[in-house]
């Protein structure tokens, strides 16, 4: 059996102006970088032709291992292909931490992914590098104020602006800077988040043109001066220099799907803390150019596809014809509550004997997914992401909930068929596409930051309450006395349950949502608040996939997976 990678390297890409041709982009519309990967110039964003419609892939709650999402939308898109449609896919650009990391690459999977696979997931045309050195700029600058004498009278302990890093490196979470003789700078406590988690790679994807993207670079906030004031990266003067460095990255990037689908592949913000979706300017030159653009929202329809209707939809203003809510059976055996999945070991020979009961124990999860896209009013479509050991009586128990429901349901096997085994998944999706449907936000805007709060916790998480530390309570009276008030809200949680504890399975209701911090991205243009312990620099396990990986004698990469 073929790898990934082995599938990837044997397949042979298309001319990427054959690829943006179909699309209506010209030569003059991409600069290549190597020849298998261009940036889209943004004159191209606008319509060439009518809207084509908008499809997101999201999920259920996901085990640690992932369910296929991105497998899945590549698969979709190649399935809408064979329909013979003009689909493209716009995906987020895998972290270079998860890569070296448990995970190992995000560009799909078997016949199901986008390539080239080595250039898709370690550095692609340099975006994570250049929003890397855009924030790391920025805390350059704070430092350096803070050394020459302080003007705007920035506090010290009450700066939020660490540094980053694309990797992941426990040994970064709490460092202190300044340390050495009086030129070496002030000494102080930070951290280092990656890449992926630094407001600069959200409000990227969010920027819906260069002035905006300037515009929101300028709004960033590092801290408060003694009068509690924000000090932000314009007052610093930094926001210019950072724009002057991203002015390349804020162009989308094309490569392809294996099937030869145009794949605009742009930013990549962290699905728990942040918005979790590709670039808004990604979307735009597809729509503008496609009969068809399938999306990806991060994690399930609890963190990404709420993120993307709340936040990102808010903003671009597009509205989705259909939601594909990605399901296995290896997920809901888990949220049966029977099974346990640790990622880097092998699922346990018990998940994988033939256990339909277990598959309808754990459909509450699928269920409460279902409901929170139905809360926004996007016709919805279940996609059973087939896997070599599973049953069809599983996928029929997973079916006839779905048809209980009256919600479309199709088996991909996309993974090993590529866009064959997709096409039943891009028939139904190209169905309720079709339907009529209007876009439902959670919370109007305007609504303060607790109810904005209530509102996620109830009609999304499936919570009866909010609990707000004392110190959250006081940082939102301070943040909407500022005027941050009437931003959007999100929520920083587990990606692991539908509630605030990772290890809950299923869907439970009724329970309590703790808050224990309330912070301001007031250049991506929302309020998050922190719910449990979450991560912002992962590590690395105690078996990295960066030790499988090498060069061949040919120069190859080997080990990427």
């Amino acid at each position: 059996m073929l790898t990934d990678l082995e599938i990837a390297q044997s397949a042979r890409p298309r001319p990427l102006t054959e690829i943006g041709g179909r699309l209506g982009l010209t030569e003059d519309d991409l600069e290549p970088y190597g020849r298998h990967a261009a940036k889209v110039e943004l004159a191209a964003v606008g319509a060439r032709r009518p809207r084509g419609r908008y499809v997101v892939v999201t999920a259920v709650t996901p085990t640690p291992l992932g369910e296929g999402k991105t497998a899945t939308a590549v698969g979709l898109t190649q399935g809408l292909g064979r329909l013979g449609l003009e689909a493209s896919v716009a995906l987020r650009q895998p972290s270079l931490g998860p890569v070296f990391g448990i995970k190992g690459g995000a560009a799909g999977a078997g016949h199901s992914q986008v390539i080239p696979m080595e250039t898709m997931n370690l550095h692609l045309t340099g975006d994570f590098h250049a929003v890397t050195a855009a924030h790391n700029l920025l805390a350059a600058m704070v430092d350096n104020h803070l050394h020459h004498d302080n003007a705007l009278g920035l506090v010290p302990h009450s700066i939020t602006w660490g540094r980053v890093l694309d990797m992941n490196d426990r040994a970064l979470r709490h460092i202190v800077v300044g340390l050495g003789g009086r030129l070496d700078g002030v000494p102080r406590e930070t951290r280092f988040d990656i890449t992926a988690a630094s407001e600069v790679m959200t409000l990227l994807g969010l920027a819906t043109s260069l002035d905006d993207l300037r515009a929101r670079l300028g709004r960033i906030v590092v801290g408060f001066d003694g009068d509690g004031r924000p000090v932000t990266a314009e007052a610093l003067k930094a926001a210019g220099a950072m724009a002057v460095l991203l002015a390349d990255a804020v162009r989308p990037n094309l490569v392809q799907t294996l099937e030869g689908q145009a794949a605009l592949v742009h930013t990549g913000p962290f699905g728990n803390i942040a918005t979790g979706n590709s670039s808004i300017v990604a979307d735009h030159v597809g729509l503008g150019r496609s009969d068809v653009v399938v999306t990806e929202a991060g994690f399930g329809a609890d963190l990404g596809y709420e993120r993307f209707v709340n936040v990102k939809c808010r903003t671009s203003g597009f509205r989705p014809d259909a939601a594909v809510v990605v399901t296995t059976v290896r997920a809901l055996k888990v949220h049966s509550g029977a099974h346990r999945v640790v990622a880097g070991r092998p699922l346990p020979a018990e998940l994988l004997a033939e256990r339909p009961d277990e598959v309808a124990a754990g459909l509450a999860n699928l269920d409460h997914h279902l409901d929170i896209v139905a809360s926004t009013g996007v016709p919805a479509v279940v996609a059973i992401n087939a896997f070599p050991g599973d049953h069809p009586s599983e996928h029929a128990v997973i079916a006839s909930r779905a048809a209980e429901r009256g919600v479309r349901c199709a088996v991909s096997t996309a993974v090993a068929d590529g866009g064959a085994g997709a096409v039943d998944l891009a028939e139904a999706v190209w169905e309720a596409s079709a339907e009529a449907s209007e876009l439902r936000f959670h919370y109007p805007v305007d609504a303060g930051v607790e109810a904005k709060l209530g509102a996620l916790a109830r009609d999304v998480y499936g919570a009866g309450s909010v609990a707000l530390a004392p110190e959250a309570s006081r940082q939102v009276a301070r943040l909407e006395e500022l005027g941050y008030g009437a931003l959007p809200v999100l929520v920083a949680k587990t990606h692991l349950s539908t509630t605030a504890r990772p290890q809950d399975r299923g869907a439970p209701t009724g329970w309590e949502l703790p808050i224990r911090e309330v912070r301001l991205a007031a250049g991506a243009g929302y309020v998050y608040a922190l719910a449990g312990d979450m991560q912002t620099m992962p590590g690395l396990g105690s078996t990295p996939a960066a030790t499988r990986m090498d060069l061949g004698p040919d120069g190859r990469v080997t080990g990427l997976f």
